[in-house]
């Protein structure tokens, strides 16, 4: 039962976040709406952790099997794919990389900043890190 409604709580929020889609005319997908909605109602505390928890680690367990469809569709479409195949593939590896440095830069950012030794100071207020 406590699967059941941790997955209905997170479907909850994915429904929101399609009924914003809806009434906003942006093309932003339901799904990051949802995962908005969700992250302002953790960090608030609207939604405690553990009323979410086991539900998306299954879900994150789970994600490589969300791919097949979408690798079966790759595969179905090597005809109409093939001839941009090249664009394509500069275009992943290029992203790719930008994606990891650009992530990379923003990581040491944050840990030159304050964001502190996450094996000591995780969990700890800011307040509670200076006193160490």
């Amino acid at each position: 039962m406590k699967y059941l409604r941790q997955f209905l709580l997170i479907l909850i929020f994915a429904f929101l976040g399609e009924l914003l889609r809806f009434l906003i005319p942006l093309s932003i997908p339901g799904s990051i709406y949802g995962l908005v909605l969700l992250f302002i109602a953790l960090m608030t505390g609207i939604v405690k952790l553990p009323q979410v928890k086991e539900a998306s680690k299954f879900l994150i367990e789970i994600m490589p099997l969300v791919f097949i469809p979408a690798g079966v569709k790759l595969l179905t479409s090597w005809g109409v794919l093939q001839p941009i195949l090249l664009p394509v593939v500069v275009i992943t590896v290029v992203s790719t990389v930008v994606v990891m440095v650009v992530s990379g830069w923003v990581t040491q950012l944050v840990i030159r900043r304050g964001g502190g030794d996450c094996d000591r100071d995780c969990g700890k207020s800011k307040n509670q890190r200076e006193e160490n």
